[in-house]
């Protein structure tokens, strides 16, 4: 067993997530492609792949069981962030990852290729150019610096009664709660509890109002 794989087991185990063997290896197999490719295409600023397992692994799966609905989309991904975690974590939903770089989109490609992902269908797009014909049950993102640009720049992507919007945030500040559009509220606010991950974490989860 890899070194990577036993920090992952140690990581898992102090959460209360359900992670099949397949599902790990998946995991970790994902963490070797993202440090392999990082040195070439500067995918991510985390160097240490133990510091993945923690920064990037972790810290979106820990979502997974707050994951309501069948579709999501992942915007402004990355490398695929946190929307490949989440796609080996819930094979029976659907992934859509967005980002506007060929290169990120690529290595997502990649990353589905090789590790067999078969519910994710990468896209290359800014988000306001996306115009999809179906809407999402989810809207996820890590990437955006405020909640306020997320809601503003994908609010034509959630579906119009039911779709949330979910942001995953350190600290959480009522500020930026306040600057919230009148159509938009909070409507749950869930810690997360990331394994030997400094500072906190927030799911904001956001609805329209009807």
């Amino acid at each position: 067993m890899s070194l990577l794989r036993q920090k992952l087991d140690e990581l898992i185990a102090q959460t209360d997530l359900t992670v099949t063997d397949i599902q790990r290896n998946q995991l970790v197999g994902y963490v070797e492609m993202l440090n392999k490719w990082n040195k070439a295409y500067n995918l991510t600023s985390v160097r240490n792949p133990e510091e993945m397992l923690v920064k990037h692994i972790l810290d979106s799966i820990i979502v997974s069981t707050h994951l309501e609905g069948e579709r999501f989309i992942d915007v402004g991904t990355g490398p695929g962030l946190p929307g490949i975690p989440l796609s080996i974590m819930c094979p029976d939903k659907e992934f859509h990852l967005l980002d506007s770089l060929g290169k990120r989109i690529r290595f997502i490609k990649q990353v589905i290729h090789e590790l067999k992902i078969e519910n994710v269908t990468p896209i290359q797009s800014r988000v306001e150019d996306y115009l999809p014909e179906d809407k999402f049950d989810g809207v996820l993102s890590r990437a955006f610096a405020s909640m306020v640009d997320m809601v503003e720049w994908c609010h034509h992507l959630p579906k119009d009664q039911t779709g949330r919007f979910l942001a995953l945030k350190g600290q959480l500040s009522q500020d930026e709660i306040s600057e919230l559009p009148e159509w938009c509220y909070v409507t749950d606010v869930k810690p997360l509890q990331v394994p030997q991950l400094e500072g906190e974490r927030h799911l904001v989860i956001l609805s329209r109002k009807e």
